[in-house]
């Protein structure tokens, strides 16, 4: 059974459709990533996924033992989250409280989980520090250490790597390879073609109010779609 399927989805606000007829499955170990033009309803979709926002008509189910509360969220950075006043052992621990609960406090595995995210992600020696005097690759490792203490499941990835140098991006996206190497389920939102196409096991193409395509790679690099933007980046296919 998928951990993730979503049915016929139509998402949107304040009464205006922004995607409609959305319709895909995520199994455990696979690295999905969802791709298309700014403003197709990308990030929508996820937060939709989420349970931040609620489908206009459609059906979201979870399976093979996932609960909402167990999947790891990365959001796109803000300014504010940037200068964000806490140490980087604060920030990452923060990431237990959505399965604790309404507890307020951290127990010892809840703090015990952090720490071992912390080594996981090279950022122990950071604990200390003020998350806000980091650098941007720095912080996005704190923020996925910190989505990691929500699940072992599942990620979900929102561009990630955005507004980072190259060096910061490529170490970025080997962190998360690293991470589904180990087992982990990954959906990212990325606009960038030639790292999804590097990494995913699947691709769900969005459009303007509709999805494109949805499959494995190897097939989206064989299909119309695929190829356009493959040959836009200069991928081999």
């Amino acid at each position: 059974m998928s951990q993730l399927a979503c049915e016929n989805l139509d998402l949107g606000y304040e009464g205006k459709t922004v995607l409609s007829g959305i319709s895909f499955t995520v199994n455990a170990g696979d690295y999905l990533c969802i791709v298309g033009e700014n403003g197709s309803g990308k990030s929508t979709l996820m937060k939709t996924v989420l349970r931040l926002k609620t489908p206009m008509s459609g059906k979201i189910l979870h399976g093979d033992g996932l609960e909402t509360n167990e999947i790891g969220y990365l959001p796109q950075q803000t300014v504010v989250q940037k200068d964000f006043p806490a140490s980087v052992r604060e920030v990452v621990r923060s990431g237990c409280l959505g399965r604790s609960g309404m507890r307020s406090t951290y127990s010892r595995a809840d703090k015990q989980l952090a720490e071992e995210n912390m080594e996981r992600l090279g950022i122990a020696p950071l604990a200390k520090h003020c998350y806000r005097e980091l650098s941007g690759g720095q912080q996005q490792r704190v923020l996925l250490a910190r989505a990691l203490c929500a699940t072992r499941k599942m990620l979900l990835l929102d561009e990630p790597a955005a507004g980072l140098d190259p060096k910061a991006t490529a170490e970025m996206y080997e962190w998360i390879r690293k991470l589904h190497a180990d087992g982990t389920t990954v959906l990212m939102i990325s606009h960038d073609i030639t790292a999804s196409v590097k990494y995913a096991s699947h691709i769900l193409h969005i459009g303007k109010q509709s999805a494109l395509f949805f499959g494995t790679k190897s097939d989206y690099l064989q299909s119309e779609i695929g190829r356009r933007y493959a040959d836009l980046g200069g991928i081999q296919t």
